[in-house]
């Protein structure tokens, strides 16, 4: 399948949020707290590129709880339309965009043109985002330790309310898709 046909497979951004289930208010909290920068510059530049956005998610991930609401913003500045497709479902895609070759992290944002030709693709994470989340792991005990899944969810947590509530993140996040788009031209 072609990159078109990915896009045309995908259900809209709406429809993927109307049909979450775990991190429906918190992406949604994201959405109506983040302010997009001025930037009116590269929204045009952008704009006129006529890109469209296949996304790789699922609800269950924290990392594209944050980060889908913050392209969401992007995609409306610039008149980009997003779809979206569940990971677990499209594993053929998936696994073109592995991170480091062998992880299927999630969210990937696959950038393309009218023509469905790839122009850029983005994620799972920015790398200051990437940063935090190796400091909190790095308190996680041995995976054979007794109290492992314990402090795992108790991980998993903070990293959620962190990504939910900490607006320098967000603002690290859209730098981040603004780099990504802006090395295009």
């Amino acid at each position: 399948m072609t990159l078109n046909d990915w896009f045309l497979k995908a259900m809209s951004h709406q429809a993927y949020i109307d049909a979450m289930e775990t991190h429906k208010e918190n992406l949604l909290h994201i959405y109506h707290s983040f302010t997009t920068p001025e930037d009116n510059d590269f929204f045009k530049r952008i704009q006129d590129k006529k890109l469209r956005v296949i996304v790789l998610t699922e609800d269950w991930c924290g990392d594209a709880m944050m980060n889908i609401p913050i392209l969401l913003h992007l995609a409306e500045k610039t008149n980009m339309e997003v779809r979206m497709l569940l990971r677990d479902s499209n594993l053929e895609l998936m696994d073109q965009y592995l991170t480091n070759g062998k992880a299927r992290s999630i969210p990937i944002f696959i950038f393309i043109d009218e023509d469905g030709k790839e122009i850029a693709k983005w994620g799972p994470r920015a790398e200051e985002v990437q940063h935090y989340v190796e400091e909190i792991r790095a308190e996680l005990p041995d995976k054979e330790a007794e109290d492992y899944n314990e402090k795992h969810r108790e991980v998993i947590q903070k990293m959620t309310e962190t990504f939910k509530s900490d607006t320098k993140l967000w603002n690290v996040v859209y730098t981040s898709l603004k780099n990504t788009l802006s090395s295009m031209y």
